[in-house]
């Protein structure tokens, strides 16, 4: 095979193209690529039925080939009206607890691709979405007879990635349908009316590098044709009750007691700068008539937000229902115009309304940074998180939502940077609503915290319980090596019995329920891990020094029966880097040694089956303290970074300093043509879908919120297009011909591999079609591994 791919490139004409189909990796490769991995697990509201469901193996070229529509940002089936990107269910079945039952559902549609389950708030049945050919049909589940029943035909729209929601009571499901006199779409007119024209007006209107934005008024024509649905209550005979009039529903929100619906809805005109998201949006409470009883907003089209991170748009955002009352608005507004880069006092204020909406909003609380969320409890606790940018402060806050006037508590000042302080996050259930409200304990004295458990010895989860009066601190759990145990959810009112995940390296992850009382726990599942070919390996979190004394880390890999005193290895080292404000957290170690590995096509892991020594995620912390910013020193920090990388792992004598690879994604492809620009660490480099001329992201990138107006010299400096006379290493450049992020177009990998072909350097370009920012395709991602094969085989191994 490496002979074949020799000949490729020594064949290849002078116009650099080479021809052939899709390739496949060793059998070896293959087979990780095809595992089945165990199904995901919903769990009901009453814990009693836990819903397994299959996700479809990766789709073929054929079907990722099939018509999609690309409008404003969003990505959809012409002929489904549903997401074209998104990943389904090929097969559903229930376990019942505490018995470990598993149970056939019969009546399932045939050959099934769900889209979506969700749990009635009393746990008794689940809705589903599941497409056909035709369309989306809307089915449910009796989870006690375990039997499936479909609800509507296919016409069920879900082009607004808006879900099916449950009403409260359960009487039925609220959701978008198609209109019955929709008619065809609009036919496309071969001969152009005119010339397409922009025109500024004056007014600063910096914008990210969006994908998929309109283009023309038969644009503006299919986005209003496929996005008009009728807003519709399907209850459970079937019956399908209309509410209001069709219009292009961008969201929708039922009361908790389903006396009223919060609506938005999009409206002319329409955007060729912005996403669908930033359009003219018009939005409302109705009535279940479809009557309009407040308005909340009517905002134009939002394309004049600053690039400042922490801008927002000025007017009610946030909006939201209060999750614990039956019917009270709760939104945010700012009042600093919306632009973080301005001096203000107070950044934002939180108002509430109360049902019928015939008074003055209440406020409830102001905020001296932007708003960051709220999680509610009654009428006596809810917690309010606020943060900053510039700072990467985070506070959050106890309040008492019926007495706006009373004293605030302040719960939590950190920076979000340093994870070792992180006290964890409030826990919540679902209440027989089906809201999220917080977990108090039976005395309501006390809230539950959730955390990674950051530290030194790298991520040890916990779960805790926090007095509120006192504000004192009880460690209910913590994860034990080597195992590694994730808190999930409290299964019984007293709080005395949890939900969580166990894994270790060599154990696949699993549930369990632990009895607090008793200090006893149970298994729930049973899953083993599918690939065993790597059993043996060694995983080993290492810490070392950069030349400027910071503190980093890294997983080192190395495959099974390997001994140290063989010689050193061929490696992989995969990266992505981050930007920091304070040195002293860019030192934290991320991660667990005990995590089990999912290896899959993504992971550098699976070159362990090739005999390669694999690094992943050493840090490649870009920091600025103080008025430096980050990327002030972005090349001098990033190669100081890799160098100590390398130096410890030739230290340890299992990497050949001279077949080193380097790679990543997205932003670590931009790391990894940066490196080897910069520094002869690399024999080689693997570059999957990144951005490399940052003057084509000129308003900001990353965490990057200058514009290249503002920082040309870094803008520059940090572009490897730029620099690409100082690349004298072979470099892989992969990307998917219909990339929707933001900043990676096509066009980046295009224009740096002709940069280097003209400059003479050593590149291969592989654009595969259909693919976005991440590849789904069989075909395509065993292409990837074929092509990464050779190329370290032929770079870096050999």
């Amino acid at each position: 095979m490496y002979l074949i791919f020799a000949a490729i490139i020594a064949l290849s004409g002078a116009d650099g193209i080479v021809s052939g189909g899709y390739m496949e990796p060793d059998q070896v490769l293959i087979d990780i690529v095809d595992v089945q991995w165990a199904p995901s697990t919903s769990v009901s509201p009453d814990f009693q039925n836990w819903l397994l469901r299959f996700p479809q193996a990766n789709p073929s070229i054929a079907e990722l080939s099939q018509d999609e529509l690309k409008l404003a940002g969003m990505r959809f089936s012409p002929q489904t009206f549903a997401p074209s990107r998104s990943r389904r269910f090929v097969d559903l079945t229930l376990m019942r607890y505490p018995e470990l039952e598993i149970v056939e559902i019969q009546g399932l549609p045939e050959n099934p691709r769900v889209l979506s389950t969700s749990w009635s708030p009393d746990g008794s049945m689940v809705a589903l979405t599941n497409e056909t050919p035709e369309g989306v049909e809307l089915w449910i589940i009796d989870a006690g007879a375990a039997e499936a029943r479909r609800l509507t035909g296919p016409v069920i729209s879900l082009t607004a990635n808006e879900w099916p929601e449950w009403l409260s009571d359960g009487s039925g499901i609220i959701c978008c349908i198609i209109p019955e006199d929709h008619g065809e779409p609009p036919a496309p007119n071969p001969v152009p009316s005119g010339p397409f024209v922009q025109e500024t007006t004056g007014t600063e209107a910096p914008a990210r590098t969006y994908q998929d934005l309109l283009r023309n008024s038969y644009d503006e024509e299919l986005f209003e044709y496929f996005l008009t649905s009728q807003l519709s209550v399907v209850r459970m005979d079937g019956n399908i009750d209309k509410v209001g009039e069709p219009g292009i529903i961008w969201f929708y929100s039922p009361s908790p007691d389903d006396e009223y619906i919060l609506v938005s809805q999009l409206r002319r005109p329409f955007s060729y700068m912005v996403t669908a998201g930033r359009f003219a949006e018009l939005i409302e409470v109705w009535n279940l008539d479809g009557n309009t009883v407040y308005e909340v907003a009517d905002f134009p089209v939002r394309d004049a937000i600053p690039i400042a991170k922490g801008s927002t748009f000025e007017g009610p955002r946030s909006i939201v229902w209060r999750s614990d009352v039956d019917a009270t608005l709760c939104w945010v507004e700012a009042l600093d115009g919306g632009d973080a880069g301005v001096e203000s006092e107070i950044r934002d204020r939180v108002f509430t309304l109360d049902a019928p909406f015939d008074s003055e909003p209440a406020e409830l609380l102001s905020l001296r940074s932007r708003f960051g969320g709220i999680e509610w409890g009654n009428d006596s606790l809810a917690i309010i998180s606020e943060w900053w940018w510039p700072t990467r402060n985070i506070k959050t806050w106890r309040i008492r939502p019926a007495q706006p006037d009373s004293e605030i508590e302040l719960l939590v000042n950190r920076s979000w940077e340093d994870r070792y302080s992180d006290p964890g996050f409030p826990e919540t259930r679902l209440d027989n609503r089906g809201r999220s409200v917080l977990v108090t304990s039976p005395d309501g004295g006390s809230i539950y915290l959730v955390g990674d458990g950051a530290s030194p010895e790298g991520d040890r989860p916990f779960l805790d319980r926090l007095d509120l009066s006192t504000l004192e601190v009880e460690r209910l759990f913590h994860s034990q090596p080597p195992c590694y145990e994730r808190p999930l959810r409290f299964i019984n009112d007293e709080c005395t019995i949890f939900l969580f995940l166990r894994e270790s390296v060599n154990e696949y992850p699993n549930y369990y329920v632990r009895d607090l009382e008793n200090r006893t726990d149970m298994q729930v599942t049973s899953y083993s891990n599918p690939i065993t070919l790597l059993n043996g390996m060694h995983k080993e979190l290492i810490t070392y020094k950069r030349e400027d004394g910071l503190d980093l880390s890294a997983t080192l890999y190395l495959p099974p029966g390997y001994d140290v005193e063989a010689g050193p290895l061929p490696m992989v080292i995969w990266a992505y880097p981050q930007e920091y404000r304070s040195a002293s957290a860019a030192g934290q170690i991320s991660g667990s040694p005990c995590e089990f590995d999912y290896i899959g096509w993504w992971s550098p892991v699976i070159w362990l089956t090739q005999g390669y020594a694999v690094l992943d995620n050493p840090a490649m912390p870009i920091i600025g303290e103080g008025d430096e910013q980050p990327n002030d020193t972005f090349v001098e920090q990033l190669v100081m970074s890799a160098q100590a990388a390398v130096d410890e792992v030739v230290r340890r004598g299992v990497a050949d300093p001279d077949r080193i690879a380097i790679g990543g994604h997205s932003y670590g492809a931009f790391m990894t043509a940066n490196l080897l620009a910069h520094s002869d660490l690399f024999a080689a480099g693997l570059a999957r879908t990144g951005a490399y001329n940052r003057t084509l992201t000129p308003f900001g990138f990353q965490s990057e919120d200058r514009s290249l107006w503002e920082a040309k010299d870094v803008y520059i400096e940090m572009s490897p297009f730029m620099n690409a006379d100082m690349i004298d290493e072979p470099i892989l450049l992969i990307h998917g011909d219909a990339d929707s992020n933001s900043g990676t177009f096509p066009m980046q990998s295009e224009r740096f591999f002709a940069a280097l072909n003209g400059l003479g350097g050593i590149a291969r370009l592989v654009m595969l079609p259909f693919e976005s920012h991440s590849y789904r395709a069989r075909e395509s991602i065993l292409h990837v591994l074929w092509e990464t094969q050779e190329w370290l085989h032929t770079y870096v191994k050999g």
